[in-house]
């Protein structure tokens, strides 16, 4: 998901989501956090390393934008091609590149393994949730870069399943 925070665009993805514990990565760059949501948009993160913030996210329009304070800062945060993102949409040009489920559930079925080689539409990931079962497929021809969940994981909606890349030419 992108994320625009004053002028910067960040790129954002759920990885991990164990009760409060959390591993989000942004640009890249992993972060283990420990986040404890209160009520009224305050919210109290710990990181890995000890270092404490408490933060209060204020939605404005429809909660596309909020107000992000922190450490006595605001900043201006604007969660960019939500609609895009959220039903798995990309541009014809561009390549997916992981697989998500939009909402939180179970991972009933994995049917590859890292490395594998897949063709386009096909299936790599069984999630349950609201007691229906979905199967997820690949958009194009890709090759399976890392699997972040194993059977029976309960996941988090927005979470990052699969990790893909373009298959090697030959």
């Amino acid at each position: 998901m992108k994320i625009k925070i004053g002028n910067k665009i960040k790129e954002i993805s759920l990885i991990n989501k164990d009760g409060n514990n959390v591993e989000v990565s942004v640009d890249g760059k992993v972060y283990y956090l420990d986040i404890v949501m209160a009520e009224n948009g305050l919210c109290s993160i710990i990181t890995k390393n000890g270092r404490s913030y408490n933060a209060e996210l204020k939605p404005e329009n429809n909660g596309q934008k909020y107000t992000v304070s922190v450490a006595f800062n605001a900043f201006p945060v604007e969660v960019l091609n939500t609609y895009q993102y959220l039903t798995k949409k990309t541009k014809a040009s561009e390549k997916q590149d992981r697989i998500f489920s939009p909402m939180p559930g179970k991972v009933v079925r994995i049917m590859v393994n890292e490395g594998d080689e897949v063709k386009a539409g096909t299936p790599v990931i069984v999630i349950e949730a609201m007691k229906m079962q979905s199967e997820y497929k690949v958009n194009d021809d890709c090759k399976i870069k890392k699997i972040l969940v194993k059977e029976g994981d309960n996941i988090a909606g927005n979470q990052v399943l699969l990790e893909l890349c373009e298959m090697p030419e030959v």
